[in-house]
């Protein structure tokens, strides 16, 4: 049975990662990148899909944990009746060590006070558990081989087999260490160097040091800034620049719940999140890796952009069920791939370019142009009255979405100041008039008079958090009478234990064929903290700010949403979106925190008005 998702905490070597359990189980591990099929799957399955535990034999251990501090390097410590131990892991990025870049987890056992007796179980599931592997001795080191793929255990316990899962008993007293390496290769590849455990994990430690002595972030909430950049980091596929929503798949957004959706891909609006977060935190060079994986990804025809992306910019991303995982707690199906990606979304244009306008603002290199500009404003000339999937990417029928319309205002309007304020080529008299149909349409069809808010869509009253969004990009100022009015009636109406659902629970239910119910969807009361902020109500803003904060769990990490009613974090985990809109609300909300030398937020450039 799984645990609680507060009880897990992230390690990762940039291309991969996986989840350590509070009790010492790695329980989700995909290798050898984020989105491969899992080796360990007993999160959204059972301990026969795989995991890796190592804790104290027998009893009851008292647990504590924390990370080392500015690494990505997990510590453990178990205290039992015997002595106590502490378990240390970590996955070294790639690269580092010495054995060819073969991906990796590191754990160590050491021993702090008396004797510890331990046990090491290691079950591993490929390809999501339905291949049953076997383990072979090979000289010093154990495979586990299932089809084309293996893991190479290199441990000095010794190692007894049954039907494909590895146990090991051993102890330890004050000043010993036991190590162990799992080695992920192609199963023809033959056996890996072996590490030293010791000297590569404290090499790891020190490559995370060094990349947040880095950082320049002076404002407040420094430490839980910190480990959110930590943790963006961490999800953030290397090779690419590619930002993962969450390691996960299937982690539900209510208890035994079908909306279980995959996320182990890049979407654009938490990559442009998340430059955002690295701009605001002094690290260009992690900012323009993001910005040119966006680029890249939604480069070519306007007519395919997608919100969604594989972290190599891969397009097609079929979304399968796998039957025989009885998923996180009975929660069913569990999927991989996303069908959303063949969605249309409007918001995604708007995304870009705002992204793209705020990185020149921070003086980053030349930014690319994924587009011919004739090709993307035709293309948002013909379409950007249609209906679409929304930013929540329903799944059912279109519908015309105030955020989507506003986004496509916001597209226009960085296109006009990329235009006029660095002398990009481009049409400047249509896009503006783009912007200004675009900005028109949505003040006389997505307001409600008699209501005196925005709404979701049009010709429907509901409210939708989304709509927090219009001062965020400088659609209307924050102080806005409309805009007020607005966030009030957001927190009136879709307020849940002081935090904010997207929407009415049941708004879509029955539409896009998928049960509604879920709680409160994190990033969404991030955003209404720095509406408040920007509104003059500095005090809510800091309450709410510190009330996100307490959801984080004990090493820092948020989940998609929370749930009120049980008091944990709920949804894949953690979520990039969360830390991203922790870092950049943290420094909105900061007294201390300027934006960088140079960088100036995209909607208060010069050449936008809020008439109307």
């Amino acid at each position: 049975m799984p645990r609680p998702i507060d009880e897990y905490a992230l390690i990762g070597d940039l291309h991969s990662a996986g989840l350590v359990c509070r009790n010492g189980s790695i329980d989700w591990l995909c290798l050898p990148r984020f989105d491969s099929q899992a080796c360990f799957a007993a999160l959204v399955g059972d301990t026969r899909h795989g995991y890796w535990q190592i804790a104290p034999e027998a009893g009851t251990a008292r647990t504590e944990r924390a990370y080392l501090p500015d690494t990505l390097v997990l510590q453990t410590e178990f205290t039992t009746p015997s002595g106590s131990a502490r378990l240390v892991d970590c996955m070294p990025p790639r690269g580092l060590a010495d054995t060819g870049g073969d991906p990796m987890v590191l754990r160590t056992v050491e021993g702090i006070s008396g004797t510890v007796r331990l046990r090491m179980t290691l079950a591993a599931g490929f390809e999501y558990g339905s291949a049953q592997p076997q383990i072979h001795r090979l000289g010093d080191a154990s495979a586990v081989v299932a089809g084309s793929e293996a893991l190479w255990l290199f441990s000095p316990v010794h190692l007894r087999r049954r039907q494909g899962v590895g146990v090991a008993e051993f102890s330890v007293s004050q000043g010993d260490q036991v190590p162990f390496a799992l080695i992920w290769r192609p199963a023809h590849a033959g056996p890996p160097v072996p590490p030293v455990v010791s000297a590569l994990t404290a090499r790891t430690a020190g490559w995370w040091r060094e990349w947040v002595a880095g950082l320049r972030y002076e404002g407040d909430w420094y430490a839980a800034v910190i480990r959110s950049l930590i943790t963006l980091k961490a999800l953030t596929y290397a090779p690419t620049g590619g930002v993962i929503s969450a390691p996960t798949t299937s982690l539900p957004q209510q208890a035994a719940g079908s909306r279980n959706w995959d996320y182990r891909y890049c979407w654009i609006r938490d990559s442009a999140a998340a430059l955002d977060a690295l701009i605001r935190a002094g690290a260009p060079a992690d900012a323009t890796a993001v910005l040119n994986w966006m680029i890249r990804a939604v480069s070519g025809s306007p007519a395919q952009v997608q919100a969604l992306y594989g972290v190599a910019g891969e397009q097609r991303l079929p979304e399968l069920e796998l039957d025989w995982l009885t998923g996180y707690e009975g929660a069913r199906p569990v999927r991989i791939g996303n069908a959303a990606a063949g969605q249309f979304q409007l918001t995604v244009f708007g995304e870009v370019l705002r992204a793209r306008l705020t990185a020149r603002m921070a003086g980053m290199p030349a930014v690319l142009d994924p587009w011919e500009p004739d090709a993307v404003l035709g293309f948002l000339e013909s379409r950007w009255r249609e209906p679409d999937a929304g930013i929540w990417q329903v799944r059912g029928v279109p519908r015309q979405f105030v955020d989507s319309k506003a986004m496509v205002w916001a597209a226009a309007d960085a296109a006009v100041k990329m235009i006029e304020h660095f002398g990009d080529p481009g049409p400047a008299a249509r896009w503006r008039r783009l912007r200004d149909a675009s900005r028109r349409e949505v003040l006389e069809r997505g307001y409600d008079a008699g209501r005196h808010t925005f709404v979701q869509r049009y010709s429907a009253p509901d409210l939708d958090a989304s709509l927090l969004r219009l001062p965020l990009t400088g659609f209307l100022p924050a102080t806005d009478e409309r805009i007020t009015a607005t966030v009030d009636a957001i927190v009136g109406e879709l307020s849940d234990g002081g935090l904010l659902r997207r929407h009415v629970a049941d708004l879509f239910g029955g539409v896009d064929g998928v049960p509604s119910g879920e709680g409160a969807y994190l990033p969404c009361s991030f955003w209404l903290a720095e509406c408040l902020a920007r509104m003059g109500r500095p005090a809510q803003a800091r309450e709410l700010m510190c009330r996100l904060l307490e959801l984080r769990n004990d090493v820092g990490l948020l989940a998609e949403q929370y749930d009120p009613l049980t008091g944990r974090l709920a949804g894949n985990f953690p979520l990039a979106g969360c830390h991203a809109a922790l870092v950049v609300t943290a420094a909105a909300l900061s007294s201390a925190a300027e934006p960088p030398p140079g960088y100036a937020v995209a909607a208060n450039l010069p050449g936008t008005t809020h008439t109307g």
